[in-house]
């Protein structure tokens, strides 16, 4: 028997049918009766044909129909976190128009020189164009391997220097409205609970003359303190509700130098830091008042409403896949910075 993968040659012919309609019933480009498309795909059936080779149609278009999307953490760890769940979805959209698939990278052999297995990485898989989620540490060597492939790269949340589209926030700006309205309600004791401040970091207080090289933890840290100058932070090691537990923890330990007030930097970490001052007996936001960052709903956070940032994450995804299509089409991708919006909850109030 042959093995022969049937052809859309072969259906037409079993259908009665020119190849260019049992085309047209497989990409819809153009409307056909349904009588002939029920009798094209009944052959197709028959024949145990499935649709066109894709790489046919990728060795026409010269493209794989891929596009890869790096990622800084495990990817178990990056979608427990809500915002970039959010922004995979929008970044989906952005790419649909080109019929590409996503294929989800965290490029260790960048670092180790060498590959597990046959695993594709950032070196060996067949993209058309890269998204990196973030611009430090691991991910800088991750861009000095796409641009020497030349394949078109867009940075979300991070600067990847000239000529690089970035997809961005106003991170600085937005935190420094959050400590501004703790400002006005009349505190002056505030802590920062940060993002981690590189890759591979373990929780822990930053330094005075700390590198922070992830973009995101630095700007928003900058913006906190242009209203508090000497507000001590407290970086976490990941945006997850356990990391922020622990640092509200630390923060309340001491009675004496407890925070009236805590910036947290993603909206998960703050649920941790109210967590913690619950468990330290104190009420939010009667005796600490608490800020996050993100704009996300927060499983078991009733019957607090966080006053937060709220971002467009999507918006931020989507933006992303725009600019691919568009430096794929031969165009020129600008960069964009989006606005948050700063939304005020019940979880902050005057210093008591």
């Amino acid at each position: 028997m042959s093995s022969r993968r049937p052809t859309i040659s072969d259906v037409a012919r079993t259908a009665g049918v020119s190849p260019s309609t049992a085309s047209v019933v497989f990409s819809g480009k153009t409307a056909v009766s349904e009588a002939t498309r029920r009798r094209v795909l009944d052959a197709a059936g028959s024949l145990g044909y499935t649709g066109p080779d894709p790489r046919a149609a990728s060795l026409r278009r010269g493209r794989s129909g891929i596009v890869g999307v790096v990622f800084e953490e495990h990817l178990g760890a990056a979608f427990l976190d809500p915002v970039k769940t959010l922004m995979m979805d929008g970044l989906s959209d952005g790419v649909a128009s080109l019929g590409a698939g996503l294929l989800l990278l965290r490029d260790r052999s960048v670092q180790t020189g060498s590959a597990v297995g046959s695993e594709p990485t950032l070196t060996t898989a067949p993209l058309d164009a890269a998204v990196l989620i973030g611009c430090s540490g691991m991910l800088r060597e991750s861009l000095a391997v796409v641009t020497a492939r030349g394949i078109p790269v867009v940075v979300i949340e991070g600067d990847a220097g000239e000529g690089i589209p970035k997809i961005g926030l106003d991170n600085r700006e937005a935190q420094r409205q959050a400590a501004s309205h703790l400002r006005t309600l009349g505190h002056e004791r505030v802590a920062v609970v940060a993002l981690p401040v590189r890759a591979g970091w373990e929780r822990g207080w930053i330094a005075a003359d700390e590198t922070i090289t992830v973009d995101v933890t630095r700007e928003r840290l900058a913006g906190a303190r242009e209203v508090f100058p000497d507000a001590p932070a407290f970086a976490a090691a990941g945006s997850f509700i356990d990391e922020g537990l622990a640092a509200g923890r630390e923060l309340f330990a001491r009675p004496a130098s407890r925070p009236t007030a805590v910036i947290a930097q993603s909206d998960l970490l703050a649920a941790g830091v109210i967590r913690a001052a619950e468990e330290a007996g104190l009420r939010v936001p009667e005796d600490v008042s608490v800020t996050g960052f993100d704009g996300v709903v927060v499983d078991g956070l009733a019957p607090y409403e966080l006053t937060t940032l709220v971002q467009p994450a999507a918006e931020k995804g989507r933006a992303a896949g725009h600019a691919v299509a568009a430096m794929l089409a031969g165009d020129t991708a600008a960069s964009i910075r989006f606005t948050c919006v700063f939304r005020e909850g019940n979880t902050t109030g005057p210093r008591a």
